[in-house]
Protein backbone atom coordinates (compact mmCIF):
# COMPACT_ATOMS: atom_id res chain seq x y z
CA UNK A 1 0.00 0.00 0.00
CA UNK A 2 0.99 3.69 -0.86
CA UNK A 3 1.94 5.93 2.48
CA UNK A 4 -0.49 8.37 1.24
CA UNK A 5 -3.18 5.56 1.05
CA UNK A 6 -2.50 3.92 4.75
CA UNK A 7 -2.27 7.88 6.22
CA UNK A 8 -5.97 8.65 5.04
CA UNK A 9 -7.71 11.68 5.91
CA UNK A 10 -8.14 13.17 9.14
CA UNK A 11 -12.29 12.79 9.58
CA UNK A 12 -11.47 9.09 8.30
CA UNK A 13 -9.48 8.10 11.11
CA UNK A 14 -10.76 7.32 14.42
CA UNK A 15 -8.48 5.42 17.12
CA UNK A 16 -7.78 2.04 17.08
CA UNK A 17 -7.03 0.04 20.64
CA UNK A 18 -3.43 -1.33 19.72
CA UNK A 19 -2.83 -2.61 23.58
CA UNK A 20 -3.02 -2.40 26.95
CA UNK A 21 0.53 -2.17 28.76
CA UNK A 22 1.51 -3.31 32.00
CA UNK A 23 4.87 -2.20 33.62
CA UNK A 24 6.45 -4.60 36.08
CA UNK A 25 9.92 -5.71 37.04
CA UNK A 26 9.40 -8.64 35.29
CA UNK A 27 7.73 -8.50 31.93
CA UNK A 28 8.09 -12.72 31.20
CA UNK A 29 6.70 -13.64 34.65
CA UNK A 30 3.91 -11.44 34.13
CA UNK A 31 3.07 -12.60 30.76
CA UNK A 32 3.40 -15.98 31.69
CA UNK A 33 0.53 -15.31 34.77
CA UNK A 34 -2.06 -13.86 32.52
CA UNK A 35 -1.34 -16.02 29.35
CA UNK A 36 -2.20 -19.15 31.63
CA UNK A 37 -5.34 -16.58 32.89
CA UNK A 38 -6.53 -15.51 29.43
CA UNK A 39 -5.49 -18.58 27.44
CA UNK A 40 -3.49 -15.84 24.98
CA UNK A 41 -0.55 -17.13 22.79
CA UNK A 42 2.63 -15.24 22.74
CA UNK A 43 3.57 -12.66 20.24
CA UNK A 44 6.58 -11.36 21.39
CA UNK A 45 8.88 -12.02 24.21
CA UNK A 46 12.20 -10.44 25.44
CA UNK A 47 14.13 -9.42 29.17
CA UNK A 48 11.82 -6.39 28.49
CA UNK A 49 8.94 -6.09 26.83
CA UNK A 50 6.05 -9.41 26.35
CA UNK A 51 3.15 -9.23 24.02
CA UNK A 52 0.50 -11.46 24.32
CA UNK A 53 -2.63 -11.88 21.48
CA UNK A 54 -6.11 -13.08 21.62
CA UNK A 55 -5.54 -16.19 19.44
CA UNK A 56 -7.35 -15.67 16.18
CA UNK A 57 -6.67 -11.84 16.78
CA UNK A 58 -3.63 -9.36 16.22
CA UNK A 59 -5.22 -6.46 18.15
CA UNK A 60 -5.72 -5.48 20.74
CA UNK A 61 -2.96 -7.15 22.20
CA UNK A 62 -1.96 -7.14 26.15
CA UNK A 63 1.67 -5.64 26.98
CA UNK A 64 4.05 -6.17 29.45
CA UNK A 65 6.79 -3.64 29.92
CA UNK A 66 10.20 -3.41 32.21
CA UNK A 67 10.01 -0.94 34.82
CA UNK A 68 12.39 -1.99 37.60
CA UNK A 69 10.89 0.61 39.81
CA UNK A 70 7.12 -0.53 39.60
CA UNK A 71 4.92 0.33 42.66
CA UNK A 72 1.96 -1.43 42.87
CA UNK A 73 -0.79 0.98 43.29
CA UNK A 74 -3.48 0.60 46.51
CA UNK A 75 -6.75 -1.12 46.73
CA UNK A 76 -8.76 0.65 47.78
CA UNK A 77 -6.81 4.20 46.92
CA UNK A 78 -6.40 6.11 49.83
CA UNK A 79 -4.42 9.61 49.81
CA UNK A 80 -0.59 9.88 49.74
CA UNK A 81 -0.70 6.50 48.43
CA UNK A 82 0.66 5.03 44.75
CA UNK A 83 -2.79 5.49 42.94
CA UNK A 84 -4.34 3.03 40.39
CA UNK A 85 -4.37 4.47 37.26
CA UNK A 86 -6.09 1.48 35.02
CA UNK A 87 -7.27 -2.04 35.77
CA UNK A 88 -8.58 -4.53 33.05
CA UNK A 89 -11.97 -5.87 33.82
CA UNK A 90 -12.32 -9.73 32.65
CA UNK A 91 -15.63 -11.47 31.95
CA UNK A 92 -16.36 -15.17 33.25
CA UNK A 93 -18.98 -17.37 33.46
CA UNK A 94 -18.49 -18.61 36.43
CA UNK A 95 -16.98 -16.40 39.07
CA UNK A 96 -16.05 -18.70 41.90
CA UNK A 97 -14.41 -21.11 39.43
CA UNK A 98 -12.61 -18.66 37.94
CA UNK A 99 -11.37 -16.78 40.90
CA UNK A 100 -9.76 -20.17 42.06
CA UNK A 101 -8.09 -20.75 39.18
CA UNK A 102 -6.55 -17.10 39.26
CA UNK A 103 -5.57 -17.64 42.74
CA UNK A 104 -3.90 -21.06 42.23
CA UNK A 105 -1.76 -19.12 38.83
CA UNK A 106 -0.62 -16.68 41.37
CA UNK A 107 -3.19 -13.82 42.02
CA UNK A 108 -4.57 -12.96 45.36
CA UNK A 109 -8.39 -11.71 46.34
CA UNK A 110 -8.50 -8.46 47.67
CA UNK A 111 -10.15 -7.82 51.25
CA UNK A 112 -12.45 -5.00 49.92
CA UNK A 113 -15.12 -6.21 47.48
CA UNK A 114 -17.29 -3.57 46.61
CA UNK A 115 -19.98 -5.68 44.43
CA UNK A 116 -21.34 -9.11 44.78
CA UNK A 117 -20.98 -10.21 41.07
CA UNK A 118 -17.38 -8.77 40.89
CA UNK A 119 -14.09 -10.19 42.22
CA UNK A 120 -10.68 -7.71 42.53
CA UNK A 121 -8.05 -9.37 42.37
CA UNK A 122 -4.24 -8.88 42.53
CA UNK A 123 -2.03 -10.05 40.23
CA UNK A 124 1.75 -11.64 41.21
CA UNK A 125 3.07 -7.89 40.63
CA UNK A 126 0.55 -6.48 42.35
CA UNK A 127 -1.84 -4.79 39.49
CA UNK A 128 -5.59 -5.05 40.62
CA UNK A 129 -7.54 -6.56 38.04
CA UNK A 130 -11.48 -7.53 38.42
CA UNK A 131 -13.67 -10.76 37.48
CA UNK A 132 -17.14 -10.20 36.78
CA UNK A 133 -19.85 -12.18 35.46
CA UNK A 134 -22.27 -11.02 32.20
CA UNK A 135 -24.70 -7.74 33.24
CA UNK A 136 -22.34 -6.84 36.05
Amino acid sequence: MHEADRRGKAEDMTATLGAFVLGTPDPPALADFYRALLGWEEAERSPEWVRLKDPGRERPSLSFQLEPDHTPPTWPQRPGTQQMQAHLDLQVADLEGETARAVALGATVQEHQPQEDVRVLRDPHGHPFCLFLPGA
